[in-house]
């Protein structure tokens, strides 16, 4: 945690992974309670990526009672079913399955290649009917909400887009390989920017495809400071490290497909966010270290910028592992094969186990360490 002055403008930075995600929600449901019976939205910034950005519309479209938004996000993953994500019935994974065998034995004759491994057409009907997209207008023309960020990484342009709606005096902004982009939020920039590589398909906006906002995203506090906060708490979906010790699983084997795939998409979900944290840990040392009127003479222009992190205390790998069983059985069958089902594989599975049983056991840890951390959180909130 860095620490600077009060008194400045809050962002809620909530990040990406998939089922993850519902660990956000018990942060939430904390930081209710330690703010007493306040209904006033606390976070005029909100920045979500992937699923955290689904909860951070959630929240924007009802920021005018924050206490009824965090209700309303911790009913929707207490009650989460693998199918209201994606597709679980048997005929839809079969020919899921085929088409990736298909392109491994004959695909070059073809041409053609499956889109995803999993079709999520059910989460788009799921966000249309749970997130009241006009909301979020409501919020910024209410002063409730100055802005909602989401994030989402185009295909063709390699860039990392921040689709933002906000008050009329937040500008877009351009950096190397980052855009922020005015626009009305719906439910195809949630899709986008949930859009797990290989596994859920990419979303067409305008002329360009999108996938994962996680995914090139080599500076995710930067949005909400160019949204105007200096004061940012970030909740996380993933630990600072993952690792098991030596030996635990036995003698080490050569590792399996899920182990890869879970291995590369924490690193999407988590590397960047580390380096940031980092980066603004050095600048506010170099700015402590320098008088006012040096910084001045200078022109220097940056900030100080105050941050608070918060992120699983116990491996989620592991509680997915124990888990696992929960999933529908025609999932376990398709992730059966990639070896996600052992606890090496607890990793994957654990971005795509949106049961109850998985969801309540990440809220309620996600509530335990924010409490853990009551202090730090009362003094963030500036609570008396």
């Amino acid at each position: 945690m860095t620490v600077a002055g009060s008194n400045g403008t809050r962002a809620l930075i909530l990040t990406g992974g998939g089922a993850r995600a519902a660990y956000q929600i018990g942060a939430l449901l904390a930081i209710n309670r330690l703010r007493g019976k306040s209904k006033r939205n606390p976070f005029p910034i909100i920045c979500g990526t992937s699923a955290g950005a689904i909860n951070a519309a959630g929240l924007a479209c009802q920021a005018d009672n924050f206490r009824q938004a965090t209700g309303s996000l911790n009913t929707f993953w207490r009650h989460m079913r693998t199918a209201d994500i994606y597709r679980v019935d048997a005929a839809s994974v079969a020919a899921a399955g085929a088409r990736w065998l298909a392109v491994l034995t004959t695909g070059w004759l073809t041409g053609r290649a499956p889109r995803s491994l999993l079709d999520n057409a059910p989460l788009a009907s799921l966000l249309k009917r749970h997130i009241d997209f006009p909301g979020i207008e409501r919020s910024i023309e209410s002063r409730a909400l100055r802005a909602l960020n989401i994030t989402a990484s185009g295909y063709d342009s390699g860039e990392s887009i921040n689709f933002f709606q906000a008050l009329p005096e937040v500008l877009p902004w351009q950096r190397s390989q980052r855009l922020g982009l005015r626009t009305t939020l719906g439910t195809e920039h949630l899709l986008a920017s949930s859009a797990i590589p290989f596994i859920f398909p990419a979303v067409r906006i305008h002329r360009e495809y999108f996938g994962d906002g996680s995914m090139r995203q080599f500076a995710p506090l930067a949005p909400a400071i160019h949204l105007g906060a200096d004061r940012l708490l970030v909740i996380g979906a993933t630990r600072a490290s993952e690792q098991r010790r030596r030996g635990e699983y036995g003698d080490s084997d050569y590792p399996s497909l899920a182990q890869i795939a879970g291995h590369a998409l924490s690193s999407i979900f988590l590397d960047g966010l580390s380096v940031d944290i980092e980066r603004i840990q050095r600048i506010n040392r170099t700015l402590a270290a320098m008088p006012e009127a040096l910084r001045q003479q200078q022109g220097v222009s940056l900030r100080p910028i105050e941050t608070l992190v918060i992120s699983p205390s116990q491996s989620l790998d592991r509680i997915a592992a124990e888990q696992a069983s929960s999933l529908p059985w025609t999932i376990r069958k398709l992730l059966g094969g990639l070896g996600a089902m052992n606890p090496q594989g607890g990793a994957l599975t654990s971005y795509l186990l949106f049961e109850k049983n998985f969801t309540r056991r990440l809220i309620d840890l996600g509530y335990a360490d924010t409490l853990a951390q009551s202090e730090a959180v009362g003094s963030f909130l500036e609570l008396t």
